[in-house]
């Protein structure tokens, strides 16, 4: 049985079901592969021969001139069996099944999916899928999803698994639209006819490219395996992870979806607690943990210190911090004496450190930098969230980003609000100097206790 490491490093792909019309998906994929400048060779599979995008259509697999180690399915799925049987006789490693109407559609779609699952088995050959828009090696360029940008092959250090159809595809795209965020490897399993989970995990927690392992999953199909797989990867890398049907309704759905069977949510949230996998409510909280593992260092502790110049803000965010385990940092001596320069009354220098009215006197700059300095020097304190507006643009924040990029030992947060056009330009300078902004200050909270949450099963207290 070949490795995913193996099928993902293909460098020879055929595209079995290119169309000669340039908007269907075999021939999309063709180009992209074209444009993107991947190095390996590439061919298309369709009855009728010919070319498209300057690339040779073979009217038969055993055709093309060269060794073909990945084939892509775009045909039905009723003929998916026999162009498996082909792919074993040119010694093909790996399939991406990418059509749709297997065991998510009822029984005779079931029965085409346990073919293909015995000569998958019979052939040594490894499947992906069906219903999945497949693999993504930033590395080498490799992509078998059309739906790929030339920003989404970027290099990045985040690898993501998918049990989904275009939704990698589209998370991806979105994933990578962040300042920062790129992806490393990316793999959609579909209906899992073969790859799964467990072994997706396995492969990225061993890949040196992967810093943050990202999971979008509506079942898992061995957990006793997935919990020891993943509390070996948590040794190396945080892994977070999407449960798409948690509720009964969103349970039956998966059913249609990628065939999914129905799991205890309850029990399932106490299994990845068990094994240390940090569990996503949303997408936004997804991108938002991967942030701050990305940008940040990890937390010593949970003692968490806000700043702001609003106080209803404040007071949320100290609730979400109770609701998530997080406690508010007591200021050492010295960090209260810092505070004082700029801070005049002495209870809007506790924690929330208050910054109005006093920065009507000192300037807004001047407060922050000096509040700032005063929390990052302080050994109590773990993490610091700074709730602010979006009012006068990103210059205000310039000697704060300088501030923290010379001074960076701890997760520092922002949350902005103001503006849609301003709001965006704050966000897009700060995330620009590798500092996460959110929307609500809440959401920077649970940020910073996941990652606390993840230090602390390191044993980084």
């Amino acid at each position: 049985m070949h490795s995913l490491k193996e099928i993902m490093e293909s460098t020879n792909i055929a595209i079995i079901g290119a169309s000669h019309d340039p908007l269907k998906p075999g021939a999309m994929l063709l180009k992209l592969l074209k444009d993107t400048g991947f190095q390996g060779q590439v061919a298309g599979v369709n009855p009728q021969g010919g070319d498209i995008h300057g690339i040779p259509l073979y009217r038969t697999l055993e055709e093309i001139p060269f060794p073909v180690e990945l084939a892509v399915l775009l045909i039905p799925p009723e003929s998916v069996p026999q162009a498996l049987t082909d792919c074993a006789r040119k010694g093909v490693k790996g399939a991406i099944i990418s059509s749709e109407g297997f065991a998510e559609t009822g029984p005779q779609g079931a029965q085409y999916q346990e073919e293909v699952r015995t000569i998958l088995r019979s052939t040594g050959i490894r499947g992906f899928g069906p219903n999945t828009m497949g693999i993504v090696n930033t590395t080498t360029g490799l992509t078998t999803s059309y739906y790929s940008t030339e920003r989404m092959l970027k290099p990045g250090s985040i690898g993501i698994a998918t049990q989904s159809g275009i939704f990698v595809g589209a998370l991806l795209r979105y994933l990578c639209s962040f300042e920062g965020l790129g992806i490393s490897k990316g793999l959609g399993l579909g209906n899992k006819v073969d790859v799964d989970e467990s072994e997706s995990l396995s492969y990225l927690a061993e890949d040196e490219q992967t810093r943050i392992v990202a999971l979008y999953l509506e079942d898992i199909r061995n957990g006793r395996e997935f919990v020891k797989i993943a509390s070996n990867a948590l040794k190396r890398k945080p892994v977070l992870m999407l449960k798409g049907g948690r509720t009964p309704a969103g349970a039956r759905a998966t059913a249609t979806h990628t065939a999914s069977m129905a799991v205890d949510d309850v029990l399932l949230d106490g299994v990845l607690r068990q094994a240390g996998v940090l569990r996503m409510r949303d997408i936004d909280e997804l991108v938002g943990t991967l942030k701050g593992f990305q940008f940040m260092p990890l937390p010593r502790g949970n003692q968490l210190a806000f700043v702001t110049y609003s106080g209803a803000q404040a007071i949320m965010s100290i609730d979400a911090a109770a609701d998530s385990g997080v406690t508010l940092a007591h200021f050492s001596n010295r960090a209260r004496r810092m505070l004082s320069k700029v801070i005049a009354t002495p209870s809007k220098a506790q924690n929330p450190v208050d910054l109005f009215p006093d920065m009507l006197t000192h300037s807004f700059e001047k407060t922050a930098v000096e509040v700032l300095s005063a929390l990052l020097a302080d050994d109590g304190v773990h993490g610091i969230i700074f709730i602010s507006f979006a009012t006068f643009g990103a210059d205000p924040y310039i000697p704060l980003v300088e501030l923290i990029e010379q001074r960076l030992t701890k997760p520092v947060l922002f949350s902005l609000l103001g503006e849609k056009e301003k709001l965006e330009e704050c966000k897009t300078f700060l995330e620009g100097h590798r500092i996460p902004a959110y929307f609500i200050p809440e959401m920077a909270v649970r940020v910073f206790a996941h990652m606390y949450e993840h230090a602390e099963r390191l044993g980084r207290r």
